[in-house]
């Protein structure tokens, strides 16, 4: 399955889950509706007889009729607009990313500078497969009040996704059951699976509101009760009545929501095992983990019950499953782990003593990194860069592109990886990637960094040069992925003076190269993604309404080709031959007209077009750059570009030799 497929299924669940939250509260206004008339005919029986009413000739005279439509509209009214109001409230709570996610549970984000060496290693596989799957490296949160084994990925997109680790994960878990857990949760992330998440605690808090506010009532009436006089019990007895009607009335829809979020939750977990299997090669590392979950006392269990309304964000099981099971969000263990190893024998892990969590840690108890299973080889990375192996590495993680990027980082110099991480020199690194070959074209940069962002700067970016100049060209966007984390945290207000500089070094030279322009359009588009997720927005689902601007990206494409003496004409039909819907309306471009300033242009409305255009554009567009056989940097650079602006994460391509 590839990442298209996989936005597309998402988009059904996200359909299927709408309707089941509809019956959900279907279901609550029925309960509410009862409850109602329930009340209200008890009201009338004491001789307070309730404008509602519409049959009723005169109160204590006979029963009061079932349908009430004038009950029905007020209840029906009052229950949407509480859930509505509820569930955007929620769904603004988390529609800043997937930061908001982590620290509302108490995670703490994770210095990327950190000396401690588990949380280094951490950040090492994680950095390891953003780089080899495309996308921004995810910040990474730590909980560290929490002793079990689990971990959680959220965000709205894969600009602002997070993960979450438990303090017992880092504990307990070697390298390798780490990066099993880590490719589950970048599973997750490419699939799309994010959003529903949120999408279904917004959903599910919004019918849990309802009961949250009759328990609130409850309390309030009882405790006011004991301070009340006699003679106002029996309206202190009709609000709690009202209280306990609100709160089952709650419960009741709480619990088909919970029911949902189960459903939903539990066939993703296989999923995203075996894509973990998948993206390792390595079953023993992710099994490994299962195990020891099951092995352990504590196993995967949350110690704070903030977690509990996203329990389904969750590696395992994080709390006592209910009403038999119905309500787990996760398949048992054993079932998870006999899906990858049908020969499991049912025997967990057995830790060889027992630890006092409460007063040593599980490092200094034995249970230090790496300390029940060698590491295993890399597998050696082979060279697939084909036009189709291009478009189906989108969104997916493989151990080739694993073993790249591991190789990618060895080669990235240690000072250059360390001003990445670094709030303060990440803009610095960026300028330094700008900088021209030409003595006279760098003089000039060295003076606006100076003009622009102080002494200080211009003295750390002479810091960071030599080891820029050890860089070759494809170390340079994944030293960029590196940065995206720190410069996603630049305050709004520093922004338009770091990216008006970046622009002035760009055109230092008066011209601009593809490098350049994919590295603002990279940053440009990630940024935007990363401080409003819900920015994303499909707009155009017509071919027809975008033949001008795929003409700009092929058009631009094919004359970047060109530059390697192909004939832009040639290359530009090869890719507008995979564009069937638009045979006879694709035509190459002058140089002129496919600019980089048009080119810009034409992304930021491709942006905004359904995953099928985007999907044959991309197509299209490696076909144009593979129709020699080979790919250099620059159309490389170009092609990643491309889908970034289409929110698509692309791995680094196997380049040939210039």
């Amino acid at each position: 399955m590839d990442f298209f497929e996989a936005e597309a299924r998402a988009k059904k669940r996200t359909s299927r889950l709408v309707t089941l939250f509809v019956l959900a509260v279907a279901g609550t206004i029925a309960a509410g509706y009862f409850a109602s008339v329930f009340l209200l005919a008890q009201a009338n029986s004491r001789g307070h007889r309730h404008r509602y009413y519409d049959d009723s000739p005169s109160y204590g005279q006979s029963a009061p009729s079932l349908w009430q439509p004038r009950v029905f509209l007020a209840v029906t009214l009052g229950t949407l607009g509480v859930v509505g109001l509820a569930s955007l409230f929620k769904w603004h709570e988390f529609s800043t990313g997937g930061s908001a996610v982590a620290e509302s549970v108490g995670g703490r984000r994770i210095d990327p500078h950190t000396t401690d060496l588990r949380e280094r290693r951490l950040l090492n596989v994680v950095e390891e497969m953003a780089i080899a799957s495309g996308i921004t490296t995810p910040v990474v949160y730590l909980l560290d009040e929490e002793p079990g084994i689990n971990a959680f990925a959220a965000g709205l997109t894969t600009s602002d996704a997070i993960v979450a680790v438990t303090r017992g994960t880092l504990d307990k878990l070697t390298r390798d059951e780490l990066q099993g857990v880590i490719g589950h949760e970048f599973s997750h992330i490419l699939n799309g699976d994010m959003r529903l998440n949120l999408k279904l605690s917004a959903l599910v808090f919004g019918i849990l509101v309802i009961g949250l506010a009759g328990r609130g009532i409850l309390w309030a009436t009882l405790r006011g009760r004991v301070r009340s006089d006699r003679n106002s019990g029996g309206a202190v007895i009709a609000i709690a009545a009202v209280g306990l009607a609100l709160l089952l009335i709650g419960y009741v829809g709480y619990f088909f929501g919970r029911l949902i979020q189960a459903a939903v939750s539990r066939q993703r977990e296989f999923l995203a095992d075996a894509s973990s299997v998948q993206f390792t090669r390595n079953p023993g590392g992710l099994t490994g983990a299962l195990k020891k979950i099951g092995g352990f006392a504590l196993g995967s269990s949350l110690a704070s019950n903030k977690s509990a309304a996203i329990g389904h964000f969750f590696f395992a099981q994080g709390f006592e499953s209910n009403f038999g099971g119905l309500w787990a969000t996760h398949p048992a263990l054993i079932e998870r782990i006999r899906a990858i190893d049908p020969q499991f024998d049912g025997k967990m892990f057995e830790p060889p003593e027992v630890v006092d969590v409460t007063h040593e840690s599980f490092a200094r108890a034995g249970f230090a990194p790496g300390a029940f299973a060698p590491p295993k080889p890399a597998p050696a990375p082979t060279t697939t860069a084909t036009p189709f192996a291009i478009v189906a590495s989108v969104g997916t993680l493989s151990p080739e592109n694993i073993a790249n990027a591991e190789t990618l980082l060895a080669a990235v110099p240690p000072r250059l990886r360390e001003a990445a991480r670094s709030p303060t020199e990440s803009t610095i690194l960026l300028y330094g990637l700008l900088l021209d070959g030409d003595d006279a074209t760098r003089e000039r940069q060295h003076a606006l960094v100076a003009s622009r962002a102080g002494s200080e700067a211009l003295r750390t970016l002479g810091e960071l040069e030599p080891s820029l100049q050890q860089l070759t060209p494809a170390h340079k966007l994944p030293l960029l992925q590196l940065a995206l984390p720190a410069l996603r945290n630049l305050p709004p207000s520093a922004l338009p003076q770091f990216l008006g500089t970046l622009d002035e070094l760009v055109h230092a030279d008066g011209r601009v190269s593809t490098f350049e322009f994919a590295l603002q359009k990279i940053l440009t588009r990630t940024l935007a993604l990363g401080r409003t997720p819900s920015a994303g927005i499909v707009q155009i689902y017509s071919f027809n309404a975008v033949v001008d601007e795929i003409n700009v990206v092929l058009s631009a494409l094919a004359h970047t080709a060109s530059n390697g003496g192909l004939d832009p004409a040639t290359v530009f039909a090869s890719g507008a031959r995979e564009l069937k819907l638009l045979e006879g309306k694709l035509r190459l471009l002058s140089p002129p007209e496919c600019d980089f300033v048009r080119l810009d242009a034409a992304l930021d409305k491709l942006a905004t077009a359904s995953g099928p255009i985007k999907q044959r554009t991309l197509i299209a567009s490696a076909h144009v750059v593979g129709a020699d056989g080979c790919i250099l940097i620059a159309e490389a650079e170009l092609l990643r570009a491309i889908a970034a602006a289409f929110d698509c994460p692309m791995p680094p391509i196997q380049l040939a030799a210039a």
